[in-house]
């Protein structure tokens, strides 16, 4: 049977509301958290650093990514620098391009230097991860973030390319691999059967949690009485 007890997989909490952070922090089994400035601006936050440091101010034992949003890499290079000095804790999500499509490899190469555990984000071609391994301090924690559920979106299967950034990132034994911008539940699973070291999820893939190992009879069922109650309630009639 199918059971979150024997997952490996290290499940992170992806959003940008606060209280909603509070909640998934009260659950010891998500493990970190991410965010983004598309999911801040969604979450009506005006004001970048209040609320980063309003959360830090809470998740003080689990990691944290925050991102920069600059476009120039001077830039980029000051919030990193910024960002990184808000908690020991703290993860620097650097996108592997800015919007022109330069590549921030030779950032991101700087940063891992200098010790800043930074978050790759928006990866999703074997190339881009070997570029990024290839820049990472063998000897600095780093998170590459490949978007699998992005990837899936073009009707690709993300699982042989995941498995091949897993042996890619084999030569940088503190990066770790995740899995970014799952669609649905199932993809933990999948994460975890190749070995992904770190899946991101929103609150809303995570309260699906509560339906793991239920008995697909009784989920019938259970469908089967919400399409009468429904049809019931809206007096349909034929």
């Amino acid at each position: 049977m199918v059971s979150v007890d024997n997952l490996k997989i290290k499940v992170f909490a992806d959003g940008a509301d606060l209280d909603g952070i509070l909640e998934m922090y009260a659950n010891p089994f998500i493990q970190g958290f991410t965010t983004n400035p598309t999911l801040m601006r969604q979450a009506g936050i005006t004001d970048y650093e209040g609320f980063a440091q309003s959360v830090l101010e809470h998740v003080k034992d689990r990691p944290i990514s925050f991102e920069v949003f600059a476009d120039e890499f001077d830039e980029m290079e000051r919030q990193a620098m910024k960002i990184a000095a808000w908690g020991e804790n703290v993860n620097v999500k650097i996108p592997i391009t800015n919007t022109k499509g330069a590549s921030a490899v030779p950032l991101i190469q700087k940063l891992s230097a200098a010790g800043v555990v930074v978050n790759v984000t928006a990866i999703m071609t074997l190339a881009q991860v070997q570029d990024v391994a290839d820049a990472l301090a063998p000897e600095t924690p780093a998170i590459v973030s490949v978007f699998a559920g992005r990837i899936a979106d073009t009707g690709l299967d993300p699982m042989p390319l995941m498995s091949e950034a897993l042996s890619i990132l084999k030569a940088r034994p503190k990066a770790e691999l995740l899995w970014a911008s799952p669609r649905e539940l199932l993809n933990i699973f999948q994460a975890d059967d190749i070995g992904c070291h770190i899946i991101t999820v929103t609150n809303s893939v995570l309260a699906k949690l509560t339906g793991v190992g239920k008995s697909l009879e009784q989920f019938s069922l259970e469908t089967v009485q919400m399409f009468y109650r429904d049809a019931s309630s809206a007096g349909y009639q034929v």
